[in-house]
């Protein structure tokens, strides 16, 4: 099973980290921003569950394959 990549809008996750996008793709490319997806099984299969960690702040995010966020 391969591992597609999985694009999320950058705006999106700044915004919901509260910071704006310029500092979240420096903090980003630095390493700083932890980021963690769960691929979904059974009736989740196809959907992944993308989290963005920073300064005891999460943004999650639901998506599909091709990174279309399912919920917010």
């Amino acid at each position: 099973m391969s591992n597609p990549a999985i694009d999320i809008d950058g705006e999106l996750v700044a915004r919901t980290l509260e910071m704006d996008v310029e500092a979240f793709r420096k903090l980003m490319n630095d390493g700083k921003i932890s980021v963690l997806c769960e691929r979904g099984t059974g009736e989740d299969a196809g959907r992944y569950r993308a989290s963005f960690y920073y300064a005891g702040k999460r943004a999650r995010f639901v998506v599909d394959e091709a990174g279309r966020v399912l919920d917010e």
